[in-house]
């Protein structure tokens, strides 16, 4: 596993930081957290992707749990959707979404998100859009 020198990256002026959303939780962003007193003077922007269509309270929910108040002063943060291929995931993750599965099946009624989800699993899916980073770099350039 390589390790990250922080020391290095306090040098640059703007980190953009990528990972993957699951059950709210954005894989990697720990280690990234317990070095932001070293990355004090780097502006930071974070990104997550993850299945969920990008509704306000994904994004609150998403920014609450993984930043405390003052992070979010300090971290610029946005949410993308990205793609979702069950036969492609570990098999850690597979149990957890089969668990998911069954228990959005025996629902009586089901969100169109959940209809959705569910039809996840038989096909691949693909939200991605090369697009949604523009807000991203328009952001980065306003910086300086």
């Amino acid at each position: 596993m390589r390790t990250i020198n922080f020391g290095k990256l306090s040098k640059y002026d703007l980190i953009i930081f990528s990972g993957s959303l699951h059950a709210v939780g954005i894989n990697g962003l720990k280690i990234l957290k317990q070095n932001l007193s070293r990355l004090a003077n780097t502006k930071i922007i974070e990104f997550a992707v993850g299945a969920s269509p990008p509704r306000e309270n994904v994004l609150d929910e998403t920014k609450n749990k993984n930043f405390s108040a003052e992070e979010q002063k300090n971290i610029m943060f946005y949410y993308f959707r990205g793609d979702f291929d069950y036969s492609k995931l570990d098999r850690v993750n597979k149990i957890l979404m089969t668990l998911l599965k069954v228990k959005l099946s025996i629902k009586r009624r089901r969100t169109p998100d959940e209809k959705g989800m569910l039809a996840a699993y038989s096909k691949s899916l693909d939200w991605a859009k090369k697009e949604s980073t523009k807000e991203i770099i328009e952001y980065a350039r306003s910086l300086g």
